[in-house]
């Protein structure tokens, strides 16, 4: 997706009312004139307010049809169809300008989750943890392969991940629960429990807690 947007970003669209350029921006799911799709997930749109077909559309609109409204010049990508299209309002498509460098960050974050995943069936062999808790905190992450992640935690058996699981507000509860049973797992391995007041590690037999000094009895 990113590489076809930068594609488009190539791309000089100008509109023939102002001369200003045009905005890539996010398509409207339907077509106004036929209900259908543009057959583009993106459009160049002029998003200028002084241009003379948006300036000159509310009085049109009004005389024609009896109703607010106005026109945008747009068209679509890699092709030579252009349109009027008909607008309600002066915010119409400001909110659907393409943020370039969410892309990239959500791109670059899908990256990240495919090269985790692709290291998974070596993490046992290797006591690699890291591919581990990155699919389980990235919350973006496929939930099929998260839970595969989840089932390494205990054959893992590290207790490093018991501080950012339990700091990690998991949004899949069938997802939480296997981790929480995981990480109790792992405790009971190292003969170890979580103080129920600071919630720091201790010693199972603990009668006082070494961290916060409360009595666990």
């Amino acid at each position: 997706m990113l590489s076809t947007v930068l594609k488009y970003l190539e791309e000089k669209h100008v509109c023939p009312h102002c001369k200003q350029e045009l905005t890539l921006c996010n398509a409207p799911p339907i077509h106004v004139g036929d209900g259908l799709g543009w057959g583009s997930e993106y459009l160049f749109i002029c998003l200028n307010n002084e241009c003379s077909l948006f300036v000159n559309g509310w009085k049109h609109i009004e005389n024609q049809y009896g109703h607010v409204g106005s026109y945008r010049y747009m068209e679509i990508p890699g092709s030579n169809e252009n349109y009027n299209m008909m607008v309600a309002g002066k915010d119409a498509f400001t909110g659907s300008v393409v943020d370039i460098e969410a892309m990239k960050q959500q791109n670059k974050r899908y990256q990240e989750e495919k090269k985790a995943e692709a290291l998974l069936p070596t993490c046992l062999e290797e006591k690699n943890l890291e591919p581990v808790l990155f699919l389980l905190l990235d919350e973006a992450a496929n939930i099929e392969i998260r839970k595969k992640a989840a089932a390494m935690l205990v054959p893992l058996n590290d207790l490093e991940c018991v501080e950012p699981l339990r700091n990690h507000s998991f949004r899949d509860t069938s997802l939480e629960q296997e981790v929480n049973l995981a990480v109790s797992a792992i405790l009971t391995k190292h003969y170890m429990k979580e103080c129920p007041y600071c919630a720091e590690l201790i010693k199972a037999r603990a009668k006082v807690c070494k961290h916060c000094s409360k009595d666990l009895d």
